[in-house]
């Protein structure tokens, strides 16, 4: 009998020791095959789109473009891309919006290694899946007040996918000559794009949008040492 395709696994984890754990871990059962790594979630994008594997791990605190805003872009490219968030973060407000993003799963870094590998097979096959945690916590949020299209009203205007990008390059302590660059737009649009987002989040200095990214999840609280 000839033994089943293994399913193919992209991951998108900036640190290292993570990344070599994780693929002994699916190495070991024999069942998976990784297929690409990457650091950032810009080059998550890009290998997502070359390498179209059966599932996509994503941690969400990511260098250059942060977990959410990588799995808009893959499936926007490839409606049909299998993304689980894999993320210590799990604030109710915020798993809610990786949902909304298209997201197939989402399960807290703690999670066992019977859960990740019970999870990566469900979502393979097409369904969904989430972690006990975080599951519990969508329940919850279900309660709270919601906006008219039935999501979880955020705390303030929500930003676009352009102003979230612009956040998390200003908190990574990217100049706006830097930003423009990075996101091939102008200095004069990157500007407009910086007060937008500061409008909206009334904070109007560059360590309050360190904070507010490093609260929110988007970048590592280890950028904190960088505005002391």
């Amino acid at each position: 009998m000839t033994p089943p395709k293994p399913i193919t696994v992209m991951l998108a984890e900036d640190h290292a020791i993570v990344r070599q754990g994780l693929r002994a871990l699916l190495d070991a059962d024999g069942h998976f095959k990784m297929v690409g790594e990457a650091r950032t979630g810009r080059e998550a994008v890009e290998l997502a789109e070359m390498l179209r594997p059966d599932v996509i791990l994503m941690d969400i605190a990511m260098p250059m473009l942060n977990g959410l805003e990588a799995t808009k872009q893959i499936l926007a490219e490839n409606p049909a891309a299998r993304v689980v968030i894999l993320s210590a973060h799990s604030d109710e407000a915020y798993i809610e919006r990786t949902s909304e993003a298209g997201v197939a799963g989402f399960l807290e870094k703690q999670t066992s290694a019977d859960v990740l590998t019970k999870a990566i097979r469900a979502v393979a096959a097409g369904s969904t899946f989430f972690s006990p945690g975080i599951a519990k916590r969508l329940h919850n949020s279900q309660n709270g007040p919601r906006d008219r299209n039935g999501m979880v009203k955020p705390n303030g205007q929500q930003l676009t996918s352009r102003e979230a990008e612009v956040l998390q390059l200003v908190a990574e302590g990217s100049a706006n000559k830097q930003i423009a660059a990075e996101l091939g737009i102008s200095i004069k649009t990157v500007e407009k794009h910086r007060q937008q987002l500061m409008d909206k989040l009334n904070i109007h200095d560059t360590a309050g949008l360190t904070r507010h990214a490093i609260a929110a999840g988007v970048i590592e609280s280890s950028v904190q040492l960088t505005i002391i």
